[in-house]
This record gives structure tokens, sequence and C-alpha cells, in this order.
């Protein structure tokens, strides 16, 4: 269920803004150079404008347009540095879907397999929407059966599937959530509650991965045995 979003103080915020500026300068190596110019650049302007004209009330005016500039820079940089890192990553999909704006409702993994193939289920105002992440021969059938088991309790809810990848015809994780925010919103927030509630009876219990136990997960010799005899 979507949880209310907790009030963030102004020192956990700038916390935020920290770790996002050092997880951004590690990954991008052009990230601070770009931000001392959009600094630097209107500080200047500021400076001249205000030697030429003596008017003081460019100062404040100058100081908005370079907070503006380095946040534009920090935003866009990091953006990219994040889909740079989560490209490729298993569970990247849900993990994006999850911070995105508005009521989205997720179930990392609702189908999955041992080999790190896996379906996550989305509800939302659009709809149910199926994100498949592994090798694609696999997701697919991993997808069918998923759209089996939901069609059961969604009813007339459209029901979307991407296979999120950076083959061809698949999705990519850069443009993931510009495509799920161009899906029409075709049920309202009541709606979504009440599938939301469905699909968490449905779901309630857990699915085993399929395919082969790795041998760490399987039971020692002679448990069932000693089940049994008790």
């Amino acid at each position: 269920m979507a949880q209310a979003q907790e009030k963030v103080s102004f020192v956990e915020r700038l916390k935020q803004i920290g770790q996002v500026f050092s997880f951004t300068a590690k990954q991008d190596k052009w990230f601070v150079p770009l931000l001392v110019a959009a600094v630097l650049i209107p500080v200047a302007l500021t400076v001249l404008v205000v030697l030429l004209t003596g008017g003081y009330i460019w100062i404040p005016v100058g100081l908005m347009v370079t907070l503006l500039a380095a946040v534009i820079v920090l935003n866009l940089r990091s953006n990219t540095a994040m889909m740079n890192v989560a490209e490729g990553q298993a569970g990247a999909a849900a993990q994006l879907v999850e911070n995105m704006r508005g009521d989205w409702r997720v179930r990392p993994a609702a189908s999955s397999t041992t080999s790190f193939d896996m379906v996550h289920v989305v509800i939302g105002r659009p709809g149910v929407i199926l994100l498949a992440e592994g090798n694609p021969q696999r997701v697919r059938g991993l997808l069918g059966q998923e759209k089996k088991r939901l069609s059961k309790v969604i009813g007339n809810a459209p029901l979307y599937d991407f296979v999120v990848g950076t083959e061809e015809g698949q999705l990519s994780v850069r443009k993931l959530r510009s495509t799920l925010m161009r899906l029409p919103r075709n049920l309202t927030g009541k709606d979504v509650n009440a599938l939301d509630k469905r699909l968490g009876a449905l779901m309630a219990r857990p699915q085993m991965p399929k395919g082969a136990i790795p041998k760490n997960m399987r039971p020692a010799k002679g448990a069932f045995r000693q089940q049994r005899q008790r």
C-alpha cells in the first residue's frame, strides 16, 4: 500500500543533497566543472551589471539565478548518473518506479526464477503494469504466467507489460519513467485501492522461484524422513 510521505526536516534535506552531490561527483567527471560554471557565470554577470548600473537590486536576482542554475545542473547530472548505475542491475526497474512521484504501488519480483529473471507488478492510475527483467526468452514465459494469474482478479483493468533492457524491442531504464507517465489514466483513486487489495490477497502467499534450488538452500539429507517419523 502507498505510504504517506513523511515530512523531511531542513537538516535532513541538506544531508540528502550532500549525498546526491557526493554520488554524482564520483560517477560523473563533468559534474563538478559544470556546477562550477553554473555558479561562476551568473555571479560574474551579476557583478558586472552592478558595477555598470550601480543598482544593488540585481544582487538578490543574481543569487536566485545562481541557485537555480546549480539546482538544474545537479538534477540533470544526478539523474544521468543514477541511470548509468541502474542500467543492467537486477531490480532497478522496480526501484525506479518506487521513487516516482504519484500513486504507484510496486510489488518487486512478484514472479522470479533462481537465474534472477523477475517480473515486477505495478498498480497505478493507468492500470496494472508488468515490468520484466532478465533473459528475454525466459522472462516472456514469466510474463505469460503472471498475466494468466492476474487475469483472475483484475477484471476490466488495463494490463500493460514491458521487458526492461538494452536490446532491440526492450524498454530502456532511461525511458521507463517517461513511458509510464505517458500512459493514460484509466482508473480513479478508488479503483486503484480496490485493485491493490485484490492483488494483495492474491499475492499474500509468496511464490517459490522457478528453477533449480541452490545447494545452500536445499534441506539436509534425511530432513523429510525425520519429519515423517514425528
